[in-house]
């Protein structure tokens, strides 16, 4: 028989593995996420990504401020579900809720476990220089996504691969492992493998302060720091046009191949020194303005303009 499932996530990344589910006819009986917020011009209540999705499937849905109360304990367990599948929900689940499906609660990460516990495995594992990622699928535990793991898969990452990229290949991804896994869950065949702490790494939340583009460091490190906070937060530098510094969100670039000339507009080319190479820019984003081709900025370049001293 289907499994009776609590989904729990928040984001975008969270979307295909709760529509998955309810596709392979498991009965979700509630969703929990977070709370809407306001953002816009307007400042507009928006909806996350996975309550949209929720209502679309007319799928119950609960935003709780904290898990933390005996309140919260006794309408999770009023659900009487066999199992809660988490992914990215952005709230800590106390052993209470753990312990409340019959089954167990089984979360979906976006790393290959141990390395890249915690917020932002995505991010961290381009921006260290990973050469592969993954899903796992971890029965929870009270951990920083410690419990033991039931299934993996695995995905090679290029230099050019941004956050963005990577996260759109382990979106659906998850959700195929996720599914698995719970159809392995129900016939009672999910085996479990204890997690190691050897290799273990923390993916923290990104902070401000680490978005800015340094340009003394190594060609392959800039170029990993800039994909790795692309599209959000940005990585980002300033550029002194008509005397004043403007703030350039780069999205993709490369390495320059040796033909182009280093802070110097030239022919298609957009190109900045780094210590030991240089970087091409192919997309970015002036503040207060769309993405665009680096092409196209280039062409509306006034001719007083300047790299900042910092990249000079």
């Amino acid at each position: 028989m289907p499994l009776r499932l609590i989904f729990m996530g928040t984001p975008e990344f969270a979307v295909p593995t709760l529509r998955a589910l309810a596709e392979h006819g498991h009965q979700i009986v509630a969703v929990y996420t977070r709370a809407a917020k306001r953002s816009g011009r307007g400042m507009k209540l928006q909806p996350t990504p996975v309550e949209k999705e929720a209502r679309r499937l007319e799928i119950p849905v609960l935003m709780p401020t904290t898990l933390m109360t005996p309140e919260a304990e006794a309408a999770f367990r009023a659900h009487d579900a066999d199992a809660a599948v988490v992914v990215a929900y952005g709230m800590i689940l106390p052993q209470a809720i753990l312990d409340a499906p019959k089954l167990g609660c089984f979360n979906l990460h976006a790393s290959l476990l141990p390395r890249w516990r915690g917020a932002a495995p995505i991010n961290r594992a381009i921006m260290a220089g990973d050469t592969e990622s993954g899903v796992m699928v971890m029965k929870m535990d009270v951990g920083l996504d410690t419990g033991d793991v039931a299934m993996a898969e695995r995905i090679a990452i290029s230099d050019a691969m941004t956050a963005g990229d990577l996260h759109d290949v382990l979106a659906p991804l998850g959700a195929d492992l996720m599914v698995r896994a719970m159809g392995a869950l129900e016939s009672g065949k999910l085996q479990f493998t204890k997690q190691g702490d050897i290799g273990a790494t923390y993916a923290s939340k990104i902070e401000k302060a680490e978005t800015r583009i340094d340009w003394t460091k190594s060609v392959r490190e800039v170029l990993r720091h800039i994909h790795g906070l692309s599209p959000s937060p940005g990585a980002w530098f300033e550029l002194v046009i008509e005397g004043e510094p403007v703030r350039i969100k780069i999205l993709r670039c490369e390495v320059d191949n040796g033909l182009g000339v280093p802070n110097v507009f030239q022919d298609d080319k957009f190109t900045f020194a780094c210590r030991d190479g240089a970087i091409n820019i192919l997309e970015l984003q002036r503040a207060g303005r769309q993405p665009m081709r680096a092409s196209e900025f280039m062409r509306g370049l006034p001719p007083q303009w300047q790299p900042p001293e910092e990249i000079v």
